[in-house]
């Protein structure tokens, strides 16, 4: 029987898909799989084909490393959680993992996992929560590299200095909003100053691996080979070439019996499963659309470039704006979610296209305890309205890392899905299954809270509704 990707294509494109499956995956990659634990769902933005895992059982986790891509993404949502949750999470994927892989050993499949916690470009998450529990339950390793370069979003590294592109300027991200995250922030955009002040000063900041771009476009083989004690490296990056012949080294190395973890942005992944191009080309994504009906768009994003990107989607035909006053939550949350599926339900049957979005003012909290509380409140309400939305919906489109996890996991309550391509840079698309019991092959847009320029929401919307941008 096909798999659910290959379902969604015609007969030349299952040909052909099937082909590059059997001639590059099953050969190139065979001894081999990409495991990346995905602190949002938003890592699967520069590959495609394959899968999301929203659960992480041994029976789910082991028919992902059974499946024909060369990787696949365990959604743990931890960067939504305190310190302690995260660490507890994925220290339970690490355990049922390392017994999904015994049991495939024990009949024959002796599998080599290449460890990824994928996290945000713009260096907030629980790092070095998460990269300590990995190694601590699947190591020993003999280098963790940090290599936050995401080019599809505008972030690259240079002398081990990581930049956010701002209106075409290269601002070290220390100076960006990010930095000011109440949960995340930090001080340092040199990498190993950041490393120190992570690590609370545990790995000094003289102790740290540089990578610099003439050892990336050099032979790094021998320095690579050299390396041990789970050592901490940080890797530069201006463009997709220099991670792809930096991933020939360390699969040289890996092949050589060296054991590498890597704390990255999405760009690595694409050096590392080289891929072919995606079955349908991001133009052509309307062809997923349901029945050429209009869609929806779930907006919890609160950073500045998803409501510069919400100001323009408003203004676009076709849209119905729905606004969720978060300061009414969670005492009038009855009586909100009514109103705003009857508004959607007229908006859907006039073919209009409801835009539920947070209210935009971030609140401020006395703790992080406090704001991640608040943050769940909010994440309930609006996957009450994802849950409840037209059954006829043409397409989702869900706009921020969080939300979009909890759109996978609670919303729609995928146990799995699989990523078709990507609509625009850095922005996946991924469909429901066919056996779904409400959205049925739904079309499903992850887009990032701080990916884009300000027309890329709108654009999204407009490729999947055939409107001009």
């Amino acid at each position: 029987m096909d798999s659910p990707v290959l379902q969604w294509l015609n007969v030349s494109e299952r040909w052909w898909f099937k082909l590059i499956a059997n001639e590059v995956w099953l050969l190139t990659m065979a001894e081999t799989k990409i495991i990346v634990l995905d602190d949002d769902p938003t890592g699967s933005q520069t590959v495609h084909s394959c899968l999301l895992l929203t659960r992480w059982d041994k029976e789910n986790l082991r028919e992902a490393i059974q499946d024909a891509s060369p990787l696949f993404f365990v959604l743990t949502n931890t960067r939504g959680m305190g310190a302690k949750s995260a660490a507890d999470i994925t220290r339970e994927v690490c355990k049922n993992l390392k017994l999904a892989l015994t049991e495939l050993k024990n009949i024959g499949r002796d599998i080599n996992p290449i460890m990824v916690s994928r996290s945000d470009s713009t260096l907030r998450g629980h790092y070095p929560v998460e990269t300590d529990v990995i190694a601590e339950e699947l190591g020993p390793f003999d280098a963790h590299f940090l290599v936050p370069a995401f080019f599809e979003g505008g972030r690259l590294t240079r002398d081990s200095i990581h930049y956010l592109i701002v209106n075409g300027k290269e601002t070290p991200v220390h100076e960006t909003e990010f930095a000011r995250d109440s949960v995340f922030g930090y001080r340092h955009s040199y990498l190993p100053e950041y490393v120190e002040e992570k690590t609370g000063g545990r790995i000094h900041k003289s102790q740290v691996e540089r990578f610099l771009l003439e050892d990336l476009r050099g032979n790094s083989l021998r320095r690579l080979m050299n390396l041990h004690g789970n050592i901490c490296a940080v890797v530069d990056a201006e463009k997709q070439g220099d991670l792809n012949h930096f991933a020939e080294q360390l699969r040289d190395a890996a092949s050589q019996g060296k054991r590498f973890l890597f704390r990255s942005a999405a760009s690595l992944l694409t050096a590392l499963a080289r891929l072919p191009a995606q079955p349908v080309a991001a133009q052509d994504m309307a062809r997923y659309v349901r029945n050429g009906k209009p869609g929806a768009v779930i907006v919890g994003s609160h950073v500045k470039k998803t409501t510069a990107q919400l100001e323009l989607l408003l203004k676009m035909p076709g849209i119905i704006a729905i606004e969720v006053n978060v300061d009414k939550l969670p005492e009038h949350s009855q009586q909100m979610l009514e109103d705003i599926l009857n508004q959607c339900a007229q908006a859907h049957a006039a073919g209009n296209t409801p835009v539920v979005y947070t209210s935009r003012q971030e609140k401020v909290f006395s703790d992080q305890a406090s704001r991640l509380a608040f943050g769940d409140s909010v994440s309930a309400f609006m996957m009450d309205v994802v849950r409840n939305l037209p059954a006829s919906l043409g397409f989702l489109i869900s706009k921020g890392g969080i939300t979009s996890n909890d759109v996978l996991s609670s919303g729609l309550a995928l146990r799995t899905s699989r990523v078709v391509g990507q609509i625009l840079p850095g922005c996946s698309v991924v469909c429901c299954p066919a056996d779904h019991t409400r959205y049925p092959n739904l079309p499903v847009v992850i887009f990032p809270g701080n990916v884009g320029d300000e027309k890329a929401l709108a654009r999204a919307y407009g490729i999947l509704s055939g409107f001009d941008v």
